[in-house]
């Protein structure tokens, strides 16, 4: 099944066109990546999923819900199903940890105080995180920690799509590859279906399901490591290393 649908999607700023009939599918529990060299119009992809940027042709159905002219209660229901993770976090750098996670929690639920803290704790222990760092304020933590604080937050909502945008961005190898780690035991463990823009080779051959490569406005390629060796070993080469 499709958790989401990208029909033909043409991009223009201004003069400029950056896609020119972009199509693809997301499957439920897998993770897809969004590939392409600098200024391919990768991020702005994601953007636009997130309701964040324009598009000026085609369309997008993610959940049923088609994007192009949303009512404000489809662009909440969205939002409230996804979870999304920014290239350096972004954590509020005014509250700390407990108080990031349980923001989409006192926005959007009814939950007691309590209830929330046992969510918090129970989020912060998913992403890897001892419940003593809920005290901490992002800059007392490590890139990888800020990282997994922000996964903590994204999924704060039992969220089944997971957006990230360069997760590994900032980390260096070791923390990148043990939050690559924690990208696959979630998937495994909470059947997400996880978007992923990246330009890390590692994450790119151990984390990815399925990916689409962007090069002169349309997708140069769609599928799997394998299918992109067997048709084009030059842009695997270029990609995968």
């Amino acid at each position: 099944m499709n958790v989401i649908k990208a029909s033909n999607i043409i991009t223009n700023f201004g003069k400029k066109c950056i896609h020119d009939g972009v199509s693809f599918e997301v499957k439920e529990n897998e993770i897809f990546g969004i590939l392409g060299g600098s200024g391919s119009g990768k991020s702005v992809l994601l953007k636009q999923m997130l309701m964040l940027e324009h598009f000026d042709g085609g369309e997008y159905e993610i959940f049923g819900k088609k994007l192009s002219n949303i009512s404000e209660k489809d662009a909440a229901f969205l939002r409230q199903n996804w979870g999304v993770v920014f290239q350096f976090g972004a954590l509020f750098s005014f509250f700390n940890v407990f108080e990031n996670i349980a923001l989409p929690l006192k926005e959007y639920t009814k939950l007691s105080p309590s209830s929330i803290k046992e969510l918090v704790f129970m989020k912060l222990k998913m992403a890897g995180l001892d419940e003593s760092v809920a005290t901490l304020f992002p800059s007392e933590l490590s890139g990888g920690m800020v990282k997994r604080v922000a996964i903590a937050r994204a999924l704060a909502l039992d969220s089944k799509l997971l957006f990230l945008d360069e997760p590994s961005s900032g980390l260096d190898p070791h923390s990148s590859r043990e939050f690559d780690e924690l990208v696959l035991s979630l998937k495994r463990g909470f059947k997400l279906s996880i978007v992923m823009v990246t330009h890390d080779e590692e994450t790119m051959k151990n984390v990815l399901d399925r990916f689409l490569i962007l090069k002169d406005k349309k997708v140069a390629f769609l599928g799997t490591q394998s299918e992109l060796l067997a048709q084009d070993e030059a842009l695997y080469k270029r990609f995968m290393g």
